[in-house]
């Protein structure tokens, strides 16, 4: 009797059924969501400052700077120093032609010089004759002079009183006259105004030199300065003006001395906003080094920018501030997944950001923001980077 036959289909079915489940299995699995690598860093306790800055280059200028130029045009005649010198106050620079004015000088000097003579003589007959009127009054009284002859001599001795008055004032008159004559010779001469360091000169001898009228921009003849004061001039943006109080603590930093800082201090705030065409409204602040020494020689026009420090808060909670998202939010990862958070936040700067709330130190959160996909609800995996935030 032959043997029942088998049916092969409920084998198959099964075979194809974990094949198909196998399959599916794979594709589930190489077509699975991978995990982002992200980048964490912890929180860590430090320093925070609130800071602001000028908004365009600032410009290391001299407390004492001068623009100098005649007050009367002519012809160069003198010319005593040459750019680069230093100079003393009071040490001339520069002198016109002004043989007029000279001679008119010498002029009013004989004139003194008479007139001071002319003191002495009228002087010399006005005591000799109130000696005579006392000598005729003496007589009058014992007698011996009629009292219209002791009248006649009064008069004469007051006239030549008088005479001696008049002399003594024309001679006032004459000083005055010469001190006029230096005055005028005054408006050809250029004398330093203070100690310091001609920086430039616009001229030479025996060319013509003008003052600068009003409303003419005319070159100064001769530009001075003292260089043993100096501080920086800083346009700051107007909504930071009212933040901005005399004495507050800067750093100074200069483009011709590259990652290096100086401490100062603002010494001026304008009381006035400057609008420039096509720029934003500024005002300017004047910022000077606590130590000059440091920062060596300097030259008057170095760029240099100015760092206000507002407020400092030592010892507290802080983030980089470029883990910050809108809003004060950060990314923690928690469970494999990144979980936003909405923090407090108090100091800020470029660099850090004090945390009042929403963080404990040490706790981990993402700073590679930057990276495609990064946001809240994606699987992440920590890339672990010790560096300190």
């Amino acid at each position: 009797m032959n043997a029942p036959s088998r049916n092969p289909w409920p084998r198959r079915a099964v075979l194809a059924l974990l094949v198909v489940g196998a399959a599916a299995a794979a594709i589930a699995w190489f077509g699975r969501t991978q995990p982002i690598a992200v980048v964490t860093a912890a929180a860590e306790r430090g320093t925070v400052e609130s800071t602001v800055s000028n908004t365009r280059a600032g410009t290391v200028e001299a407390c004492q700077r001068t623009k100098l130029s005649t007050i009367a045009g002519g012809r160069i005649e003198v010319m005593a120093v040459k750019e680069g010198d230093r100079v003393r106050k009071g040490q001339l620079l520069m002198q016109l032609w002004n043989a007029d004015q000279q001679a008119e000088q010498k002029l009013a000097q004989a004139q003194l010089e008479t007139a001071r003579r002319r003191v002495v003589e009228a002087c010399t007959l006005a005591d000799n004759a109130v000696r005579e009127a006392d000598r005729r009054g003496d007589l009058f009284r014992q007698g011996f002079y009629s009292e219209s002859a002791y009248a006649a001599s009064r008069v004469e001795a007051d006239a030549r009183t008088a005479s001696c008055a008049t002399a003594k004032a024309d001679v006032g008159q004459a000083e005055a006259r010469v001190g006029v004559t230096r005055v005028v010779q005054g408006r050809t001469v250029l004398v330093a105004p203070f100690d310091g360091i001609v920086a430039k000169i616009v001229g030479e001898v025996g060319e013509y030199s003008t003052p600068s009228p009003p409303g003419v921009p005319t070159p100064p003849a001769i530009d001075l300065i003292d260089p043993s004061c100096l501080y920086v001039k800083a346009p700051m943006d107007e909504v930071d003006a009212p933040k901005i109080q005399v004495g507050q603590p800067v750093r100074i930093t200069l483009d011709a001395l590259p990652r290096q800082s100086f401490p100062g201090k603002v010494r001026r705030l304008a009381p006035y906003v400057s609008a420039l065409e096509k720029q934003a409204r500024t005002v300017d602040i004047e910022a000077t080094f606590d130590d000059p020494a440091t920062a060596g020689r300097l030259l008057v026009g170095y760029s240099a920018d100015v760092e206000v420090v507002l407020e400092v808060r030592r010892d507290v909670l802080r983030v980089p501030t470029a883990a910050l998202r809108e809003g004060g939010r950060v990314l923690v990862l928690e469970g494999g997944r990144l979980v936003e958070r909405t923090l407090k936040t108090g100091v800020a700067n470029w660099e850090h950001t004090e945390v009042l709330e929403g963080l404990a130190p040490g706790e981990r959160f993402v700073t590679s923001l930057e990276r495609a996909g990064v946001k809240a609800g994606v699987a992440a995996v920590e890339e672990r980077r010790d560096a300190a935030p």
